[in-house]
């Protein structure tokens, strides 16, 4: 059984940044795809961010693009969210999700297994 577990959320002023991790443990395959999600208060839960395991292909949101970085470490199991030049409008719950086809989707019912989230708050 895969477990994804986020950390990393916290408070941060506009303009700041932050560094979300997703620990995964069980069996990862370098086939499978990482993403991450955010769900605002009121709002759908949305696409962020992906890479694929295996060569490090990514695809981000619009919304995110030349802000927002994930990578990833192989030998860790562990995917990153680097997030700068912060606004409020990112303030959200933070997902990760694990794509085990490895289709590199944006849509949520692509992701098999979820974590439990983590905040992120901006303020201004």
């Amino acid at each position: 059984q895969v477990q994804l577990v986020e950390s990393g959320g916290g408070l941060v002023q506009a303009g700041g940044s932050l560094r979300l991790s997703c620990a995964v443990s069980g069996r990862t395959l370098s086939s499978y795809v990482m993403g991450w999600f955010r769900q605002a208060p009121g709002k759908e839960r949305e696409f962020v961010a992906a890479v694929r395991w295996s060569g490090g292909t990514t695809l981000y949101a619009d919304s995110v693009k030349g802000r927002f970085t994930i990578s990833k470490d192989n030998a860790k199991n562990t995917a990153y969210l680097q997030m700068n030049s912060l606004k409020p409008e990112d303030t959200a719950v933070y997902y990760c999700a694990e794509d085990v086809r490895g289709r590199l989707g944006v849509h949520r019912g692509m992701y098999d297994y979820w974590g439990q989230g983590t905040q992120v708050t901006v303020s201004l």
